[in-house]
């Protein structure tokens, strides 16, 4: 690592892993064919007990760093931590079980430009089909003509109706400042409060490209079925509280 710290690290993959094996693998290569040689990919591990650390241990891969956490944090939390760790120039997010379509990086950095954080569009793997809206039960899509809504964009993460994704999602290590540390309540959804920060700061850039092919099986860490009331009333407020914070870390 002493050589490489010294190279310019242009991108960070942060990657939460956790009971991962089963997919992993083939996540880590459409990851590692879009990176540079002095780029990295830093993986948080949560307590995996099926296999993951061997399948990490086993790429021979410089790129690769992984960190184990010591009690287990929850995605969210091993998301923080990775983003971190990071030492990148921009920081981009993946999930432990998709496929990233080819093109990705450059896309996304793309719309790094002129923007703190760039969101691209997320579809299914099998069919190549948007993902439904929990809310409203349709296929739906980001456009980049949407990007400078901000206000919108607010009113949209609060009704949950905008396909906001943290695999789909990368940003500037400016933002940092600003969306580290977590809020110490975010137990779930860290990529509503990185957009809600970008969209407060107005500087976000949605991509009519789609970035990421998911996988859905049964232990996705989020999913489109709907909640009860309870949930959703709990989700809201969170979202109103997060909002808040952001303008105050303005």
């Amino acid at each position: 690592m002493g050589e490489r710290a010294a190279e310019r690290i242009r991108v960070s993959v942060c990657l939460a892993t956790y009971n991962g094996a089963a997919y992993l693998d083939e996540q880590l290569d459409s990851i590692l064919a879009q990176l540079a040689d002095a780029d990295e990919v830093v993986v948080v591990d949560d307590g995996s007990t099926d296999g993951t650390l061997e399948l990490l241990a086993q790429r021979d891969d410089p790129r690769i760093e992984v960190q184990r956490t010591e009690r287990n944090l929850g995605y969210v939390g091993a998301f923080g931590q990775a983003m971190g760790s990071a030492r990148g120039e921009y920081l981009v997010l993946s999930d432990q079980d998709d496929v990233w379509p080819p093109g990705r990086v450059e896309a996304l950095l793309a719309g790094l430009a002129d923007a703190e954080v760039a969101v691209g569009n997320v579809v299914d793997l099998d069919g190549r089909q948007p993902l439904p809206s929990p809310m409203r039960r349709r296929s739906w899509l980001l456009r980049s003509r949407t990007s400078r809504q901000h206000r919108r964009n607010l009113l949209r993460i609060w009704a949950g109706v905008i396909p906001y994704f943290g695999s789909a999602m990368a940003l500037r290590r400016e933002a940092l400042d600003r969306v580290l540390p977590l809020p110490s309540y975010l137990s779930e959804s860290h990529d509503l409060w990185i957009a809600t920060v970008a969209n407060v700061d107005g500087s976000i850039r949605h991509l009519d490209d789609v970035v990421v092919w998911r996988r859905l099986h049964e232990t996705n860490a989020s999913t489109s079925r709907p909640r009860s009331i309870v949930p959703v009333l709990r989700a809201r407020l969170m979202l109103l509280r997060l909002a808040l914070e952001a303008r105050r870390r303005r």
